[in-house]
């Protein structure tokens, strides 16, 4: 079963650490692994619009108003990591919005919000996993081996495994099309 300190240990050792058993177990590799975990992975999770994170809610509208440019506030999932969209009348899109001050801002009085939540890792598909183990050797690296050019490499090769990782889970939607380009405006009306 996937949970974080299996990942957390999958990169430990992948970088010549001692692995562990949990992440107050008492050793300085628990204890920096447990520390850079979270945001590692609200990092990863956050910076693509991965198909098993991303999900859709109707917020509840808050009872304040926002104080300039839109005129309603949302309360936002408790999961919540990112905006993707915003939309209304059964559409995921179309909505003008912002997120601040752990809100939502838009300008129509009820929405639908597409999101990247944080899922359970046991939720993570494999090429995520992997992803997620590359970034966490480059982040233990240094603090582990003090080891800069082994830090460089490990972040390389996490780099590579992201890239990887995004091409197979793009796989798993349609193709998006262009729409509303005046290039194809201009096309089909001549």
């Amino acid at each position: 079963m996937t949970t974080p300190v299996n990942l957390a240990t999958q990169a430990l050792i992948g970088i010549g650490a001692k692995p562990i058993s949990a992440f107050d177990d008492g050793s300085a590799e628990a204890e920096i692994a447990g520390a850079l975990y979270d945001g590692v992975r609200d990092g990863l999770l956050s910076a693509y619009t991965w198909s098993f994170a991303t999900g859709q809610v109707a917020p509840a509208r808050l009872a304040g108003t926002p104080l300039a440019d839109y005129p309603y506030a949302f309360a936002l999932p408790t999961d919540f990591l990112r905006a993707v969209s915003v939309g209304s009348g059964g559409r995921g899109r179309g909505v003008p919005y912002r997120v601040a001050r752990g809100a939502l801002h838009a300008r129509a009085e009820s929405v639908v919000l597409t999101y990247i939540f944080r899922p359970e890792e046991a939720a993570f598909p494999p090429f995520f996993a992997q992803a997620l183990i590359a970034r966490l050797r480059a982040e233990l690296c240094i603090p582990l081996t003090e080891n800069t050019d082994r830090a460089a490499a490990m972040a390389a090769l996490a780099d590579d495994a992201f890239g990887r990782a995004r091409q197979v889970d793009a796989q798993q939607d349609t193709p998006k099309r262009i729409e509303d380009w005046s290039l194809i405006n201009a096309r089909v009306g001549s």
